[in-house]
């Protein structure tokens, strides 16, 4: 039961957490403290599972090098998003319509790094990690992907084409990230940087989940294909492009850095084993 003794507290944590920060969305000061609260409290929540569960330091999140890793993944993450966003507003599907509230960004700030942090700590932080050392990283990436493009498919907005552009760019770039570093802060750091790019400086709709009041008051129209429709940007051919090409960049870093774990001879029993765990 490996699985569950490490994903459930973590899960316990992003439900408990992302309820009360939703409670307080009205107040972005409250939201922001609530927010990284939650995010620092998943890690601490995490580390202790993995040395409960495993017997072993969490390396994978040590503080060492978290900053500069985290904000290289910002940098990566809102450059991916301008780059999606600028091509769609170049063929018009994007425009700016003035400037949005003030307070707005800060409150997405810290709820937009609770979510990051949480679900990073949930899909590559467990599960990715626990089923690429049975199946090893291409079966896992995509074992985790489909995961990643389910889990969204249960917002208020979301669509078939959603689920599978976000599994596709995001679970397969993010799995990527980690893969290539085996540390979970350049992927958290980009998950962050491509959800408060999205919301907080943008002003898009998020996975399905509704328009966000950004820096930014936009409106988007066109084609779904192109604009992502009432899903978000994230259902933009542009976005699942620009994913794969990172996708493939940090797979041949961790290709050369010797990161990739083999598929198992034996992983028809690795398999059932790690259901079982």
């Amino acid at each position: 039961m490996r699985l569950l003794k490490q994903l459930l507290p973590v899960v316990a944590v992003a439900f408990v957490g992302g309820q009360v920060v939703a409670a307080v969305q009205g107040n972005a000061l409250l939201c922001l403290v609530l927010g990284l609260a939650t995010a620092v409290l998943a890690v601490s929540v995490y580390a202790w599972a993995v040395r409960w569960a495993e017997h072993r330091a969490p390396v994978e999140v040590a503080v060492k090098g978290a900053t500069t890793r985290v904000g290289l993944g910002v940098l990566i993450g809102v450059a991916w998003f301008a780059a999606v966003i600028g091509n769609i507003a170049f063929l018009g599907g994007y425009r700016v319509h003035g400037f949005g509230s003030a307070g707005s960004p800060i409150g997405l700030f810290g709820f937009m790094a609770a979510a990051a942090v949480t679900e990073e700590l949930m899909f590559r932080g467990v599960l990715f990690r626990l089923i690429e050392g049975r199946l090893g990283t291409w079966i896992a990436l995509v074992l985790t992907a489909v995961l990643f493009g389910l889990w969204h498919s249960i917002n208020p907005d979301a669509t078939v084409w959603g689920a599978v552009a976000i599994a596709i760019e995001a679970g397969g770039t993010l799995a990527a990230a980690y893969a290539a570093t085996r540390k979970l802060w350049l992927p958290i750091g980009l998950h962050f940087g491509w959800n408060f790019a999205e919301s907080g400086i943008f002003g898009t709709e998020v996975s399905g989940n509704g328009q966000t009041q950004g820096l930014l008051h936009s409106v988007m129209s066109g084609r779904a294909l192109v604009t992502g429709g009432q899903f978000g940007p994230e259902a933009s051919l542009y976005s699942v492009a620009f994913g794969v090409l990172l996708t493939i960049v940090f797979m041949w870093l961790a290709r050369r850095r010797g990161n990739l774990v083999p598929l198992r001879r034996d992983a028809g029993a690795a398999a059932t084993a790690t259901l079982s765990q």
